[in-house]
Parts: C-alpha cells; structure tokens; sequence
C-alpha cells in the first residue's frame, strides 16, 4: 500500500518511490507505536533519547495518539515494506500498549503493518483464550516479556498459551536480553528458561527478540544454532557490534538464524540499520531482512519479489 501527500519532516524520499529497500524485500520485525498516554515517563524518554529527532512530534498527535498516514509514509521512506507492531502489559515497567490501540494502524493500510498480541500470565486468565482473541485478530506472533512482565517463560501457566500458538502455527517472540527500564527483572532474560519450551513445543518456533543482548549472546546464538525453530531477532544491537557480540560464533553460519527488527521508534534510522546488516552479510541479506521473516511470522503481507 503506496502513501501520497501526507507531511514528512523526517529524511527519505518520497513514500511513493519506494517499494523495497536497495532491491530487497524489508520486514521490521519488531516496532512500538503505543498510545503515549498508557505509558510510563520513561518510555517517552527512550524513544527521544534514542530514536530519530522529532518522531514523537511527527508520528503522534498532540493528545499522544499515534497518526497511522503519517507512520505508513515514515515506513515506506524507510524502505520497510512490512512492520510487525508491538503491545505489551507490563504495569510494573513500561505501562500498557494495549492490542487493541494496533488495530486502527493496521487497518490503514493491512499491507504493511501486522499486530504482535502479547500477554502476562499475572493478568490474563484464562491465558489460553487471550491468545485465542488476539490471534484471532489478526497477531503474527505472541510476544512475551518476562523482563517488564516479571515472570519467568517456563511457568507452567504459560504452557496453555504456547499450545495455542503450536497448533495455529503462530510464533512466540521472547524478549532475550537486559532492559533498563525501571522496574524490569533482567534475571528473567536467560534463555535456559526457554530450554523446557522449546523441548516441550517443538513445532514452535521461538524469536529472541534482543539476542541476549547483555549477558546471555553466546546462550541465545547456541541455542538458535543446535535448535532448528530457534531464532535471533536483531533490535536493539548497533549492527556494527554484532561481530563482537557474537564473536565466539561463525558469524555468516549463524545469520541464517538472524531476524531483522529495530525496536523503532528507540533507533535513529531503520534503513540505515538494514544497511548496515546487509553490509555484514551481503550474501544472506534477503533473507536477513525479509525472507526470514516471511516464514517464521503469521499471515504477513506476500513480499515484493
């Protein structure tokens, strides 16, 4: 789906002449586009400490709704062809970003945006229908946050949730890495946590979304490389920092397991990260980028070719 003619204050050229990124399909696998108001002070700092001058100004009105017209042009001057939108409950960290607030997004323009449900087991009950409804409604995948949420991801209150996905063909995403937000456990990042699930579940395919960023990349790159649904997700790791992250791994072996995301809006430049990736591994590249993507997420928009 093409935008035209909506005000653009951020770098690219026009959304209309864009459609994949240097000749490649791009998928951002890991966005946050949250109604500001259901946040904590903190996660507005983030995004302006870290994300690009001005985005909360161009992409969200004044009363902290987010535009979606404005956000599809950002994303096709970007070159993101498909970007996968986040929520999460996790009242004791970040706030609420209900499923609910992605909707209207997606329903803008269906081509290129598709919601992520999330769920906490200290507030869904039952677990197993919540992941039904937002499955239901069009998620590409559950994201769990054991960090912000405050729980671990071999709870057995969890394993209702993990069936569902299994026999709908529907990922999990797992935020595998430290967080500075107040209020996050980091202890629950480890992915040994994940060690029973994907044991348990091995029709799943799991995302390590951050890569074990901080303490945990040679766990997370081990166990994407001994487990064939297993799988890094790039966000949040400065691209130029991945050879030293993983340096303790064949870097090119293990980026075929390798998942592009930005955690946007905390990123300056989504292209100038793709780039960037690309550049490391120009021979996997599609399918860091997009193909990987396509076939690990739900019901995503077919690629441009």
């Amino acid at each position: 789906m093409r935008e035209h003619a909506v005000p653009r204050r951020l770098d690219g050229p026009a959304p209309e002449e864009v459609a994949v990124l240097d000749g490649m399909p791009l998928v951002d696998a890991h966005v946050h586009v949250p109604v500001l108001g259901s946040l904590k002070p903190a996660w507005r700092t983030w995004a302006e400490d870290f994300g690009a001058d001005g985005v909360l100004a161009e992409v969200w009105d004044s009363d902290g709704t987010p535009r979606p017209d404005r956000l599809a042009a950002l994303f096709a001057a970007q070159g993101v062809d498909v970007a996968l939108l986040f929520c999460e409950y996790s009242p004791k960290a970040t706030g609420t970003q209900a499923f609910e607030d992605l909707l209207p997004i997606v329903e803008h323009a269906p081509d290129r945006f598709r919601p992520v449900a999330n769920v906490n087991p200290h507030l869904h009950f039952p677990i197993a229908a919540e992941v039904r409804r937002q499955v239901g409604l069009g998620a590409a995948a559950l994201k769990l946050h054991p960090v912000h949420g405050g729980f671990r991801c071999d709870d057995a209150a969890l394993y209702p949730a993990y069936q569902v996905l299994e026999e709908s063909g529907v990922p999990l995403v797992v935020h595998c890495g430290t967080s500075s937000f107040p209020g996050s456990a980091n202890e629950n990042a480890d992915p040994r946590f994940l060690l029973p699930v994907v044991r348990d579940f091995p029709g799943l395919h799991v995302v390590l979304a951050h890569g074990g960023r901080g303490w945990w990349y040679d766990a997370a790159a081990f166990l994407a490389l001994s487990t064939e649904t297993v799988w890094i997700e790039l966000s949040g790791l400065p691209p130029k920092r991945l050879p030293d992250y993983y340096r303790n791994f064949d870097l090119r072996r293990l980026a075929r397991k390798w998942i592009f995301g930005t955690d946007w809006p905390g990123v300056p430049s989504t292209s100038g990260n793709a780039r960037a990736v690309a550049e490391l591994v120009p021979e996997l590249a599609a399918d860091v980028l997009g193909g990987n993507a396509a076939r690990v997420y739900a019901g995503l928009p077919p690629l441009p070719s």
